[in-house]
């Protein structure tokens, strides 16, 4: 069954386009990745208060996501997050991890 992670950014109002050139700009490092299935940015609810935004990632298992974190292609994808971008962020992402179940 596949294994699903995501991350959810909270994003300051009037930057959604901002944060969105962000990641089609980005090396995500994951062509080739064993186990590694699909990509997908999803934009969320906009309030007064932020935009809610996922980064959505499709794994075969939950062991070839964990084997991924611990990679020289993870440690490359994430060498510049939020380096030059931190305004566009309000609070840090919050990872959330499914398996699969039906």
């Amino acid at each position: 069954m596949p294994f699903i992670a995501m991350n959810r950014f909270r994003i300051a109002p009037g930057r959604e386009a901002d944060f969105i050139e962000v990641w089609k700009q980005r090396d995500s490092h994951l062509a080739g990745v064993p186990g590694f299935e699909s990509f997908h940015l999803l934009q969320g609810a906009t309030t007064g208060e932020h935009t809610l935004f996922a980064s959505h990632t499709v794994w075969a298992s939950r062991q070839a996501f964990e084997d991924w974190t611990r990679s020289d292609a993870f440690r490359a994808a994430h060498a510049k997050a939020g380096s030059t971008t931190r305004d566009l962020y309000l609070g840090p992402p919050q990872l959330e991890l499914f398996d699969a179940v039906v």
